[in-house]
């Protein structure tokens, strides 16, 4: 059974699932080798109602009614260059109106049959050069959302299968920036 519909995104049960699956869709409309792109996720009823203009500039207009709950994601300003994105996302607060975020993040991995295999002793760098020259990198892109609920999504796109319908999804897919993105929601 075909899971696309005609704009050729995959179908998604919830909404947390489907604003992933569009931010992934968005940013491999842009190709590879890109920035990590940082995403508010608003609830798009509440989104009409109280911001009709920006509404109107991402293209929700009244006629088209979404599904309950469903979640658009607006994208940030570009993240700082040089800043270590765990650096990054600890100063990060979001106003009330703002359910959720996401991150999308490109990174080099490498299979866990590997992991017996890396050098020891190597230091960040040095291990960073090691994945890379290492024939069996694979590099993905990592889509992952949370909500201020705590309910997590992520969706994995390898490059080498860089398919709509070869994305990869689950909850705990990306753990660690699944963590991240939860605690620039924490009440400090």
């Amino acid at each position: 059974m075909e899971n696309l519909p005609p704009n050729g995104t995959p179908l998604a049960s919830g909404p947390l699932t489907r604003a992933v699956l569009e931010i992934d869709e968005y940013a491999s409309g842009l190709g590879w080798d890109q920035p990590a792109r940082l995403f508010a996720l608003v609830d798009t009823a509440r989104l009409r109602a109280e911001e009709p203009s920006l509404a109107g500039q991402l293209g929700l207009d009244d006629s088209a009614p979404s599904p309950a709950g469903s979640l658009t994601p607006v994208e940030q300003e570009e993240l700082p260059s040089g800043t270590p994105l765990d650096e990054f996302l600890a100063t990060i607060a979001w106003p009330d109106a703002v359910g959720g975020c996401a991150m999308t993040v490109e990174r080099v991995m490498l299979p866990p049959s590997v992991e017996a295999s890396v050098p020891p002793d190597l230091d960040e760098r040095r291990l960073a050069e090691w994945v890379a020259a290492h024939p069996e990198r694979q590099e993905v892109r990592m889509t992952v959302a949370v909500l201020r609920d705590g309910s997590r999504e992520s969706a994995l796109r390898l490059r080498e299968k860089d398919s709509a319908t070869e994305v990869l999804t689950g909850a705990d897919l990306v753990p660690g920036l699944s963590e991240a993105l939860q605690a620039t929601f924490a009440e400090t």
